[in-house]
């Protein structure tokens, strides 16, 4: 269990942000800190001074969890991203689209400009950023433009040379007037490229230069212009923290670091997304002979990444790992595209690096027991069934339960359990299209039929393209299929897989008199475990999931007033559509069995519709 109280002196006097969750592992609040130890604590200290919001969040709060980052500003990023992502319930006064500012390098022009953007596009400019305060990027840009003598105007070039005569900056020495043709286009290429190199953190080079022209301005008695050169290196000591939240581009990458001690290992990975730092996640290592920080981290990346589903065409790693070029092979045919792997030395990968790195070194420093217990939990829980069953790899589960009223209206769940953690955006629903009444095993037949048949036919599709096979919705076959019942829904489970052809374990969740779950029922016998058992613990959860999701799908759709018929899932049958035809049919049962030409008598039919309405009902898949 999560001691909140526990948890609270643990947390780091740094900055960062923070997520509040619920006992449904959803993200209720996002928030940021100076100090993460105080701010987090005031939440659940003396309630008087939150508001009733806050207060009505901080009784929903089952655990919390924090990202530590370098600066208030980053932090500050970080929330905004998070909670555009995840939307919390509680953040209602932060859902804005707050846009921050962005110094904008327009290098798709012959002479680019250097301007202030509020959004990043896909434009071929450069983008760096994003700031908090519009006056600090207007200041960094006008420094800019004096030291490097960036035009400032809008005119097209080189169309426009020569056509209006230089303006007031080209006078004051802060433009050297490329609409007049007096600087070449690769002289004032130059002039940009070294611009860029000062966004990108070479704040070095232009100092001592500055510095030098300074002193050489000062020794001549040019007093004017050596406090002009002053001014400026006044400037470059202001400019604003720099922070990493944020990358240049809108590449999806992922930055992997580590930290260790003599026993244990914990490997922190950030998720870059469309340029966007939107979530971490931390997972912890016991070592053995394998000690070198390169053979973890390699053996971290072959395990992860052989079971997510989703790959970055980028990965940053903290250390060299063997066989870079053969994993980089394999990632990239997972991946069906190319997938490069990189060790950053400096620049802000890198930084983005070592705040992974201070992350990992928190939860290590930590929160070691709670990661160890969390795994126990989860992957343990996932040895234990498979010793109880005598199978090997067992990675994906899938869990079906079946819901209706007197059979009105029967709808199914499809809950996925990965590495013994709910895998929610790969949950599905279905509602019958075959079976009336209270027919609990033909409908799951029916389930079972749709979600195999359309798992074939997107993945033989795949195929042909030569695309990712992990793409498609149902393509991911579990290793073991948990039906919400004993021999009877196992019989059928078996019964559709051998009819497809599929070779997959089914067991089937037992439970006693009190409906509580007492084992699984697996190669014709009942399988026992423990109760408290961390695989009996991990069952349970499974089932009340499929339960859950069943029964809530169900009430969503009486309380839409939508179960009174399965006509609604056509596409193309609307209200008007769905009376016409029950008009003609009389009953639901009549257009089920009717041919394309049969339903196009249906007043206002048309052929398109017809096709729909008999492939709806004739078709297999899901």
């Amino acid at each position: 269990m999560f001691d909140i109280q526990e948890e609270l002196k643990k947390l780091p006097a740094k900055p960062g942000v923070y997520l509040m969750h619920n006992d449904k592992d959803e993200i209720i609040y996002v928030g940021k800190a100076i100090k993460l130890c105080n701010r987090v604590r005031q939440y659940f200290q003396d309630s008087r001074n939150l508001s009733v919001k806050i207060q009505h969040m901080v009784q929903n709060v089952a655990y919390f969890e924090y990202i530590i980052t370098d600066s208030e500003l980053e932090a500050l990023v970080l929330e905004s991203n998070l909670i555009k992502e995840h939307r919390p319930k509680y953040n209602t006064m932060l859902k804005d689209d707050k846009n921050y500012p962005y110094i904008k390098v327009t290098t798709n022009e012959d002479y680019p400009r250097i301007v202030l953007a509020r959004k990043m596009k896909q434009d071929g400019c450069k983008y760096y950023g994003p700031y908090t305060s519009a006056g600090a990027v207007n200041d960094t840009i006008e420094l800019l433009r004096k030291i490097f003598r960036i035009r400032t105007c809008a005119r097209k070039l080189p169309r426009d040379i020569g056509k209006d005569r230089p303006c007031l900056y080209y006078q004051i020495k802060q433009c050297n007037a490329p609409c007049q043709g007096y600087i070449s286009k690769e002289d004032y290429g130059k002039q940009i490229d070294q611009a860029i190199g000062f966004l990108n953190g070479n704040y070095k080079d232009v100092a001592r230069d500055l510095k030098e022209k300074m002193e050489a301005a000062s020794s001549q008695l040019e007093f004017e212009q050596a406090m002009e050169y002053r001014d400026l290196l006044k400037s470059i000591q202001k400019i604003m923290d720099r922070q990493k939240i944020n990358t240049q581009g809108f590449e999806d990458r992922d930055m992997i670091a580590m930290a260790k001690d003599e026993k244990d290992a914990v490997v922190s990975i950030f998720f870059v997304r469309q340029g966007k730092l939107l979530g971490r996640e931390h997972f912890h290592m016991e070592l053995n002979e394998e000690t070198q920080d390169g053979a973890i981290l390699g053996a971290f990346v072959k395990q992860f990444y052989a079971g997510t589903p989703y790959l970055p065409s980028e990965i940053f790693l903290e250390y060299p790992i063997e066989d870079m070029d053969t994993i980089e092979k394999w990632l990239g045919k997972k991946r069906g595209g190319r997938v490069r792997l990189y060790v950053p030395v400096r620049g802000t990968k890198h930084r983005m690096i070592e705040m992974a790195k201070e992350n990992a070194k928190n939860v290590l420093r930590m929160d070691r027991d709670k990661l160890k217990r969390e795994e126990k939990r989860t992957i343990g829980a996932v040895h234990e069934i498979e010793r109880l069953l005598g199978i090997r790899g067992l990675d994906r589960m899938e869990a079906f339960d079946i819901s209706n009223i007197s059979g009105f209206q029967t709808v199914a769940s499809m809950v996925v359990f990965e590495k013994g953690k709910a895998r929610r955006q790969d949950y599905r629903k279905f509602r019958l299209k075959t079976i009336e009444g209270p027919d609990d095993y033909a409908s799951m037949e029916e389930v079972l039929t749709r979600r195999f048949l359309h798992g074939k036919k997107e993945l033989e599709d795949l195929q042909k393209e030569g695309k990712d096979e992990n793409l498609g919705s149902f393509t991911k076959f579990p290793n073991l299929i948990l039906m919400d019942g004993g021999k009877g829904q196992v019989n059928v489970a078996e019964r559709v897989l051998s009819r497809l052809n599929l070779q997959i374990p089914v067991c089937g969740m037992v439970k006693d008199d009190n409906h509580r779950t007492r084992g699984l029922y697996y190669h014709n016998e009942e399988i026992l475990f423990p109760r408290n058992s961390e695989a009996f613990l991990l069952v349970t959860r499974i089932q009340d999931e499929a339960h859950r999701f069943a029964i809530e799908y169900h009430r969503s759709l009486r309380g839409k007033g939508q179960v009174h018929s399965v006509l609604d899932d056509i596409k193309g049958v609307g209200p008007k559509r769905r009376k016409a035809l029950m008009r003609y049919f009389k009953d639901l049962s009549e257009i089920r069995k009717a041919t394309p030409e049969e339903l196009l008598k249906v007043p206002g039919m048309n052929r398109t519709t017809a096709e729909k309405i008999y492939s709806f009902f004739h078709s297999s898949q899901a």
